[in-house]
Parts: C-alpha cells; sequence; structure tokens
C-alpha cells in the first residue's frame, strides 16, 4: 500500500471476487444488449446478483473488512477478518446475517401477580 500512502482502501479478497464476477456480469447484460437477446440480459442479470451473494459470503467468512480503518499490518488483500464471525459494527450485511448489533433483549414483566388468574 505504499503507492498511496498510509490510507486503507478496502482491498480485501471478497471485494476483488465481487468485482471480478460484477464485471463478467455487465460484460455478459452488455452482450444481450449487443445481441437484443433477452435470455442473455436475464444471464447477465443473474451473474450481477451472484456477484452479489458472493461477495456477501466471503464477507461473512472474514474476507472482507469491518467500516472504518484497519491496523497497517492488517490492511494487505489477503490479510483474514478474524472478527467477522462475530459481526462488524454498524454493517449491514453482517446485520442482515444476524450479526453484528446485538438482538433486543425480552423484558420480563415487572408485575406478574397482577393478571387474572386462569379458570
Amino acid at each position: 500500500m505504499s503507492a498511496h500512502g498510509d490510507y486503507d482502501l478496502g482491498h480485501t479478497v471478497a471485494g476483488w471476487t465481487g468485482t471480478a464476477v460484477g464485471v463478467l456480469g455487465s460484460a455478459v447484460l452488455g452482450a444481450g444488449v449487443v445481441t437484443a437477446s433477452a435470455a442473455v440480459l436475464w444471464a447477465g442479470a443473474a451473474v450481477v446478483v451472484l456477484a452479489a451473494l458472493v461477495c456477501w459470503v466471503l464477507h461473512l467468512a472474514g474476507w472482507g473488512k469491518a467500516t472504518g480503518l484497519r491496523p497497517t499490518a492488517a490492511q494487505d488483500w489477503r490479510v483474514r477478518d478474524t472478527g467477522a464471525r462475530g459481526g462488524h459494527p454498524d454493517c449491514l450485511g453482517c446485520r442482515m446475517a444476524g450479526r453484528g448489533r446485538s438482538r433486543a433483549v425480552a423484558v420480563a414483566d415487572p408485575a406478574p401477580a397482577s393478571r387474572p388468574a386462569r379458570v
């Protein structure tokens, strides 16, 4: 990362893989436009959706990154994020997978004796 100074640009396995599959899907969509083929357009759209899913799964597997800066030693794109299993704070993808923010805790009824008795 020395070419960019001390910035964390977010280059990760999840990001690169999602981008590569997304570019492939865009190329298939372009081919569908040129050939005026609905089947090729649908195939390209499916590949673009697949790109998003692949990127999300890799992010959840620890090959993405949390929001914000990473330590300098963890900025290489081949470094796996070991804290991804618990979810990243303020990460929509982690929350969609049920990770990250703690779920609402059920509050116990403060006055159970005030309920009517069952007969």
